[in-house]
C-alpha cells in the first residue's frame, strides 16, 4: 500500500478513526508527544546519540550508513508486533520533522501491507501549533473561591449543563496545592500541559466565555504560559462562598481516605507557611483521624494565600456568590446567572 503525506489539520481529524504512531526515541516521546499516539521508535535513545554525533562529525552519509546497520536487525521484529498490534493495517505516522525516521517506518509497514498517512513537517509541525494556540486570545470567566467550595466538581457540572470550560488541574493530575498530587497520576511535562490544553482549547468556540478555575501560574510542577495566566487574572471573576462546615466536609471527602503518610508528607511541607506549632497539631490530628482538626488548621494558610491571590486580579467585573447551603444544581443555575450579569 502506498503512504500518503498529510497536512496536520488532516491528520488530526485522521486521528478519530486511526492509531498514530510516534516514530522518535523512547526519551522524545516521553517529554512530549501528540496525545494518543504510541511510540515505535526506530532508534531508541543510545542509538539516537550515536547516529547524531555521527551526524555532526562525519556528515549525513556515514551518519545514515550507520543509522540502517543499528535498525536493521530489528526491521522482521517491527513489522510483525505492527502486524499484530495493528490488524486493520491503517496508521498515522509521525517523527520529529516528518524525516528519515517516519519514512524508514512508513516504508517498512508498507511492505507488509499497510495504509499509512505521515504527518507533513512531524511533530515539530504539530508543537508549534500548539505553542502558538496556547498562546492566543481567549474569553475566560473565573470560577474563584477558598479551598474546599467545590470549584472543580462545579466545573464539570457546568460543562454537563453545555458550558465551555477547561480543567486546568485535570491536564495537569493535580489539584494545585501542598496536597494536589495525592492520588494523581504523574504530572505531564510543561511541553505536554500545553500539548493537552491546546487540544482542549482547540474544540471551543473563542468567541464564547470559557469556564476556567482560579489558578497559581504553577499548578504542581507545570506553569501556565504567560500570555495565558494574564489572561486568566483579568478576565471577570465569579467568586464563590460556603461555609467552613461545609468545605471541611469535602475536603474531608476528596482526601480524608488518602494514605496518612502522603498526608503527613504535604502538611510537612507547609511547615514554613504553618509554623512549627501548627504543624505539629495537624500531624497529630491526621494520625489520630481527626480530620476536622487537621483540614482546619491547613486552611487557616490556604485562606490567607486565596485573598492574596484574589489582589492580584485585574479585573472589575467581579461578581461574589453565596452558594451556602444549596444544592449542586441550585449551585449551577446560580452560577450561569452570574455569567448572564457579567456578558
Amino acid at each position: 500500500m502506498a503512504e500518503k503525506l498529510v497536512a496536520l489539520e488532516e491528520f488530526l481529524s485522521l486521528r478519530e478513526k486511526y492509531p498514530i504512531i510516534d516514530a522518535r526515541s523512547e526519551g522524545e516521546f516521553a517529554q512530549s508527544h501528540i496525545p494518543k499516539a504510541l511510540n515505535i521508535p526506530i532508534l531508541n535513545n543510545k542509538e539516537r546519540v550515536i547516529v547524531g554525533t555521527l551526524y555532526k562529525s562525519k556528515g549525513s552519509e556515514d551518519a545514515m550508513l550507520k543509522g540502517f546497520e543499528l535498525v536493521g536487525p530489528k526491521f522482521h521484529k517491527i513489522q510483525k508486533n505492527a502486524l499484530k498490534q495493528f490488524p486493520e493495517k491503517k496508521i498515522l505516522l509521525y517523527c520529529w520533522r516528518g524525516g528519515m525516521r517516519s519514512e524508514i517506518l512508513s516504508w517498512l509497514l508498507s511492505m507488509v501491507g499497510f495504509e499509512i498517512f505521515r504527518l507533513n513537517g512531524g511533530y515539530k509541525t504539530y508543537r508549534t501549533y500548539t505553542f502558538e494556540l496556547v498562546r492566543e486570545n481567549w474569553k475566560f470567566l473565573n470560577l474563584a473561591g477558598r479551598t474546599g467550595t467545590g470549584k472543580t466538581r462545579l466545573l464539570h457540572g457546568l460543562r454537563e449543563w453545555g458550558q465551555q470550560i477547561i480543567d486546568l488541574e485535570g491536564l495537569a493530575n493535580h489539584k494545585g496545592s501542598s496536597f494536589g498530587g495525592i492520588g494523581q497520576n504523574p504530572q505531564p511535562s510543561v511541553e505536554q500541559f500545553e500539548n493537552l490544553l491546546a487540544e482542549a482549547l482547540r474544540r471551543l468556540d473563542p468567541k464564547d466565555f470559557i469556564w476556567i478555575e482560579n489558578e497559581s501560574r504553577r499548578i504542581g510542577k507545570v506553569m501556565l504560559p504567560d500570555h495565558f495566566y494574564e489572561q486568566m487574572i483579568s478576565a471577570p471573576l465569579v467568586s464563590i462562598t460556603k461555609s467552613r462546615e461545609e468545605r471541611i466536609d469535602l475536603i474531608a471527602e476528596e482526601y480524608g481516605a488518602l494514605d496518612k503518610e502522603g498526608l503527613i508528607a504535604a502538611v510537612s511541607r507547609l511547615r514554613k507557611k504553618l509554623g512549627g506549632q501548627r504543624t505539629k497539631e495537624a500531624i497529630e490530628a491526621i494520625i489520630s483521624e481527626n480530620k476536622e482538626t487537621w483540614i482546619g488548621l491547613v486552611l487557616e494558610y490556604y485562606d490567607k494565600a486565596y485573598d492574596f491571590d484574589l489582589s492580584n486580579h485585574q479585573t472589575d467585573q467581579f461578581v461574589d456568590l453565596n452558594l451556602q447551603g444549596i444544592n449542586f444544581e441550585e449551585s449551577l443555575t446560580k452560577l450561569i446567572h452570574a455569567r448572564q450579569q457579567i456578558t
